[in-house]
């Protein structure tokens, strides 16, 4: 039997993205709960698995990987037999770049930005840098509009089957959903708003954000 590991912050949206596979897979994990905001990645232990003290991390049968495309990829082949990828070449390189998206342009404004800002830095006493959510506005929205112009939908990003795009892409809403932005931003985004309407309903969304 395979003993698989995730190791990192269990509020992370990447740390719930190969969460979410391994819950649609069905596979049995243990979450071993490393808390970035205390500094527990900067350990020598954490280290020797994630030179960089990112989350998060796989440690499968003693074997350890990092970086969350990485994971994905190897649990798709490995435990999933490729379930979460498109067998179809385009909807393949499609799926790539909705992830390359999210990890190169996405991320940082709707979730290191606008998320911080209003939803994190009012809960620790501070005040949001409305500059700072306004600037990131813009950007954010020609990436999801980038994201919404090669969707297919019906009803998930890529048609009828859950693929790795939508697991990289659910957590980001989340939270990102929860901002007044998200509006702003997704206005334009009417096939998004449609699969995050069913997306969102999925029972793996309430496990991985209990």
């Amino acid at each position: 039997m395979t003993n698989i590991t995730v190791y990192g912050t269990p509020i992370s949206t990447y740390v719930r993205t190969v969460r979410l596979l391994l819950e649609e897979a069905g596979v049995d994990y243990r979450l071993q709960d490393v808390d970035f905001f205390k500094g527990e990645t900067n350990t020598p232990e954490y280290r020797a698995k994630h030179p960089f003290g990112k989350v998060p991390v796989l440690e499968v049968d003693g074997a350890v990987i990092y970086e969350t495309a990485a994971i994905v990829g190897y649990l798709d082949a490995v435990v999933a037999a490729n379930k979460f990828t498109p067998s179809d070449s385009l909807l393949q390189a499609r799926m790539r770049q909705i992830m390359g998206i999210i990890d190169s342009y996405l991320y940082s404004l709707a979730i290191s930005t606008i998320v911080i800002q209003r939803l994190i830095v009012p809960r620790q006493g501070g005040q949001p840098d409305e500059e700072k959510i306004q600037n990131a506005i813009a950007p954010a929205k020609t990436a999801v509009e980038a994201i919404e112009a090669i969707a297919v939908g019906s009803p998930y990003l890529l048609g009828s089957e859950i693929t790795i795009a939508d697991l990289y892409l659910i957590p980001i809403f989340i939270y990102f959903s929860r901002t007044p932005e998200f509006q702003a931003v997704t206005v334009q985004t009417p096939k998004l708003l449609t699969w995050w309407n069913h997306a969102s309903n999925l029972p793996s969304i309430k496990k991985v954000s209990s």
